[in-house]
């Protein structure tokens, strides 16, 4: 794979494909933790005298029709402010203006926008690819997806690399799965077994032990001979849980919060051996071993909460778990949304390692699976 930092970019025209999905709510971005995470490479090229038109989609419009809501406009109007310098819109990809405004950074309208886009369409990768010099690949949370602006206009320009941000991703991620060090766990959280069964299974060649939690820590439970009441479970699953129970490396919990009702009615410590059939369990409590585990790690794996941690109600599983992990010496890698919403409502950021902005594609990458983006950019040959 190229890499932008390898290649002479001075004075050129940079098509960047970012992530800069952001929440809104109203025209008003929730978290700019994405596009925060672009202007290392967005610096990098102004500091070479290149120009850079950016890309990025934003939700889930209806494909080739313009939805204000869906506006980059208000991404646009933030990163001019973090980078004291004005980013244009640009609306349309036969603009006059593209690489010859006043402005050295420019926006593409969302390319959900443009027809062609999810279907991966090879006249349109071929159009973002002509656009200018260099096509810069650096949208690491779509690089699992096959679409127009991810795969085809890589294919189709005669020069295309990693950003920065693709190649520190590329970089940690790589390590935690194979320059990791020993004793190594892993903490997979979150609603399913199903969604994360890649994840666990792959993990396990490397990991030392895997600690559940969430919904996919109930179905392990039951697995286990547990009554876990009402708690959110995949039956279906459960005899996949038991084939992985075998290896010994699951770490259950043996406290846990339960409660009648998501609003918090009847709640509850218990064991894990008195669950009535009436509760659901929320949230758990980290035994000693747990945090002795995380204690004397070297390397960590996060990936989903241990809880239903929005509610206060059930926080304690997942602020627990936020602050052993940012007292741990271990190289520490987390990623997920609900993983990163944990890491900012609890500790810092710098309290890990790294923290991936991937969600589908970080756990394809842990996975195992080589991601389109990369695969395509692996194929490229350098550029003089």
């Amino acid at each position: 794979m190229i890499n932008l930092s390898s290649i002479d970019i001075a004075n050129k025209n940079l098509v960047v494909r970012v992530d800069m999905n952001v929440p809104m709510e109203d025209g008003h971005i929730l978290d700019a933790t994405r596009i925060e995470a672009c202007i290392p490479t967005i610096n990098y090229a102004l500091k070479n005298n290149a120009k850079i038109l950016l890309i990025s989609h934003l939700g889930r419009p209806t494909e080739g029709s313009f939805e204000e809501k869906f506006s980059l406009k208000p991404v646009a109007k933030h990163l001019s402010n973090i980078i004291n310098k004005t980013c244009k819109l640009i609306s349309s990809l036969e603009s006059d203006e593209i690489f010859d405004g006043e402005s050295n950074v420019q926006l593409l309208e969302n390319i959900r926008f443009f027809k062609g886009e999810k279907e991966n369409c090879k006249d349109l990768g071929n159009k973002l690819a002509s656009l200018g010099d260099i096509y810069v690949f650096d949208a690491f949370g779509t690089a699992h997806r096959e679409q127009a602006s991810t795969h085809s206009a890589i294919k189709s320009a005669p020069i295309a690399c990693a950003g920065l941000l693709l190649e520190k991703e590329n970089e940690f991620l790589f390590q935690a799965l194979n320059k990791y060090e020993k004793p190594y766990i892993a903490v997979i959280g979150g609603a399913k077994v199903s969604t994360k069964l890649g994840l666990i299974k792959h993990i396990s060649g490397v990991a030392d032990h895997i600690i559940v939690g969430g919904g996919i820590a109930n179905t392990f439970l039951k697995a286990s001979g547990f009554n876990v009441g009402k708690s959110l479970i995949e039956d279906s699953m459960i005899d996949v849980a038991k084939e992985i129970l075998k290896q010994g490396k699951i770490v259950l919990p043996t406290t846990v919060i339960t409660s009648k009702t998501f609003k918090g009615d009847d709640i509850r410590e218990t064991s894990i051996n008195e669950v009535t059939d009436e509760e659901m369990i929320l949230d758990l409590y980290l035994t000693d071993k747990t945090t002795a585990l995380i204690d004397k790690a070297r390397t960590i794996l996060w990936n989903g909460p241990m809880g239903v941690f929005e509610n206060s109600f059930f926080s304690k599983g997942t602020k627990d778990l936020s602050e052993a992990i940012a007292n741990s010496k271990a190289f520490s890698l987390a990623g997920g949304g609900e993983t990163l919403s944990a890491i900012n409502k609890y500790i810092k950021s710098d309290d890990v390692s790294y923290c991936s902005t991937g969600g589908g594609a970080f756990l394809e990458f842990m996975e195992g699976k080589i991601l389109p983006s990369i695969n395509m950019l692996n194929s490229k040959i350098t550029g003089s």
